[in-house]
C-alpha cells in the first residue's frame, strides 16, 4: 500500500495484499486439495483476507457465544451457510476462480474476502507488507496483485511479466494507492437493510423478513 495514505500511516498495517504468479506458457500445476480456516470470534472474521486455490475448502467455525450466518451474494461463488450456533462450524468448497466477499447476515460490520486462484503460486502480505512465494520453477510468469481498497485500474498498472531464474528473484517494492476508495454499505442476504442487531444472548429470534 502507499505509505502516504492516511489510513496506512495511522494503522501501519500493510497486510491483506494478495500476490500471485501465472505461467505465461502452459497451465499451472493444480494445487493439492486443502482446507483453510476463517474464524468467527468477537464478531469478526479472522483472517480478513485469505487466498486459496480452486477446489479448496474454507471452514467457518463459530467461536462466539452467539449465532452467525456467513454468506456471499457477490461474484466468485455465492453461498449461504445458514444460521448456526456457537461451538459449531460450516464448510464451503470453492470451485471456480474469483473474488468472494463474505458477510454475516446478522452482524453488518463483519466482513472477509476470499480470493480463489487458478495457480498454486500465491501468498498474502504480512503486516510489514512482505511476501514470499516458494517452489516456483524457473520460467516466465505474469505477476498479479489484488487489494481490497484499490481500484481495478490501479491494480492493472501493477501487473507485470517476470522471468524467474532457478536461484529466485527479489522484487522491488510494489506501491498500491488507496486514494479514491469508498466503502459502500452492503445489504443482508435477502437484499434488505440490516435490522438492529439482536442482543448478545446465545439465542437468535431472527428469520427471513
Amino acid at each position: 500500500m502507499d505509505s502516504r495514505e492516511p489510513s496506512v500511516r495511522r494503522n501501519k498495517d500493510f497486510s491483506g495484499v494478495v500476490v500471485w504468479l501465472e505461467p505465461t506458457r502452459g497451465q499451472a500445476t493444480p494445487a493439492p486439495p486443502r482446507t483453510v480456516t476463517i474464524v468467527q470470534k468477537g464478531k469478526r472474521f479472522s483472517p480478513h483476507v485469505v487466498a486459496i486455490p480452486v477446489g479448496a475448502t474454507v471452514d467457518f467455525p463459530n467461536f462466539d457465544p452467539i449465532f452467525h450466518n456467513a454468506f456471499s451474494n457477490f461474484a466468485g461463488q455465492p453461498f449461504d451457510t445458514g444460521l448456526y450456533p456457537p461451538a459449531s462450524t460450516r464448510q464451503v468448497r470453492f470451485l471456480r476462480p474469483g473474488t468472494v466477499r463474505v458477510f454475516c447476515n446478522i452482524h453488518a460490520a463483519m466482513s472477509a474476502v476470499i480470493v480463489v486462484l487458478e495457480t498454486p503460486w500465491f501468498t498474502v502480505t504480512d503486516a510489514a507488507g512482505a511476501f514470499r512465494i516458494d517452489g516456483l520453477p524457473a520460467g516466465d510468469y505474469q505477476l498479479r496483485v489484488w487489494h481490497e481498497r484499490a481500484s481495478e485500474a490501479t491494480l492493472a498498472q501493477l501487473h507485470r511479466r517476470l522471468s524467474l531464474e532457478p536461484a529466485g528473484q527479489t522484487l522491488p517494492p510494489i506501491r498500491i494507492s488507496e486514494s479514491g476508495y469508498l466503502e459502500i454499505p452492503h445489504r443482508n442476504k435477502y437484499g434488505k437493510d440490516y435490522p438492529p442487531e439482536p442482543s448478545g444472548r446465545t439465542g437468535y429470534p431472527g428469520g427471513r423478513p
